[in-house]
């Protein structure tokens, strides 16, 4: 018999919930190729539908998400602009072309309910938990189907939820055991490596980084203080939130603790779990969480291909200034020395302020 799933009523804030769902058979189908095209549906169906994702995980014949439902009694309406410009990310032209047409004639017939009943079409998918789950595995089946010439459900059952008290706390312990799922199969030595889970994709370089580690961000206290300031660079920092940096060493902290490898009894050979080596783990809680200069090193720094200048705050600075005379520097503009986010790279500073895909994979 199917239990009923618990959700939070409207009218009571944000809701959050880890789901889960396998492959029928447990059968490793995702591969590289398969994982990228999920993790695009992910994010076009979390842009369209509302539905933020905190941190995932996909793995060879599963998927671990934590999502943020917002509360949709707060939520503003859908309008017929912002229908038409989200609509491109899961509908063909043709489509997108009809629904204009339609909103169109609508507006210019001064029918009011007529142009509501078309937006509530879309409305009503909107910030939904089982809504965007449905939409996820259906449009990731079809995308399967089609490329390996098969029929039939992909899905073990329907996907399994359990709804998270909203604080750092438990958002966090749950984001760390998603992120750690790669280190604990085997299938990576560090959780950073893995990039199809969304502390990987932060860690990394690529056009979603931005986007994993607002994720991230939204479930620190801070936050969950002030939702939706995390998602603007300039507004969370007037509002004091910290950086991706600080963030990232306070997780990188709880990953390394709680993704120490277990070594089995001796005697019994039980009790044992795969894990981040110890002497990794002792090495991150050492420099308490941050991410060390040699080990930036190691990456890709975009500082040193498009920070412009580096150096001292002193020297930036000094350039800064003979820039301004130029009048080459914008007029909003009035320091010129910026923080280099991704590591603990100590006293130097840019000129530009990369929060964008700053770090990427190891060269």
């Amino acid at each position: 018999m199917k239990q009923r799933r618990i959700l939070i009523p409207p009218g009571n804030g944000p809701a959050y919930y880890h789901c889960i769902s396998r492959v029928v058979d447990r059968r490793i189908i995702f591969h590289w190729g398969e994982k990228e095209v999920f993790r695009s549906i992910l994010r076009k169906l979390e842009r369209f539908l509302g539905v933020r994702v905190a941190t995932y995980c996909l793995m060879g014949n599963h998927f671990h998400l934590l999502l943020e439902v917002p509360d949709k009694a707060m939520m503003p309406t859908l309008d017929a602009e912002t229908l038409l410009e989200l609509m491109p990310l899961l509908y063909d032209e043709a489509v997108v072309e009809q629904v204009g047409r339609e909103l169109a004639a609508a507006r210019g017939s001064g029918n009011l309910g007529w142009e509501r009943r078309i937006l509530e079409r879309y409305e009503r998918r909107r910030f939904d938990l089982s809504v965007f789950l449905k939409e996820l595995k259906q449009r990731v089946s079809v995308f399967y189907n089609r490329r390996n010439g098969r029929v039939g459900t992909l899905w073990e059952a329907r996907f399994k939820s359990v709804l998270l008290e909203g604080g750092e706390n438990t958002l966090r312990t749950v984001a760390a055991y998603i992120d750690l799922n790669p280190v604990r199969a085997g299938l990576v030595k560090r959780p950073e490596d893995y990039r199809w889970s969304g502390y990987g994709e932060a860690c990394g370089a690529g056009k979603g980084a931005e986007k994993a580690r607002t994720g991230l961000m939204s479930i620190t206290r801070e936050g969950l203080e002030n939702p939706g300031v995390c998602e603007q660079g300039e507004a969370a920092a007037s509002a004091g939130l910290p950086d991706w940096t600080e963030v990232q060493r306070r997780y990188r902290l709880l990953l390394y603790s709680d993704g120490r490898e277990q070594k089995p009894d001796e005697v019994t050979g039980e009790g044992g779990r795969a894990g981040i080596a110890a002497d990794e783990c002792d090495r991150v809680a050492e420099t308490d969480g941050a991410v060390p200069l040699a080990e930036a090193l190691r990456r890709k720094v975009r500082y040193f291909s498009d920070g412009a200048v580096i150096g001292s705050a002193a020297f930036v600075d000094g350039v800064f200034e003979q820039f301004k005379a130029e009048g080459r520097a914008g007029p909003k503009r009035q320091t010129g020395a910026r923080r280099m986010h991704g590591a603990d790279f100590g006293d130097l500073r840019s000129l530009r302020d990369l929060k964008v895909r700053a770090m990427g994979e190891p060269d």
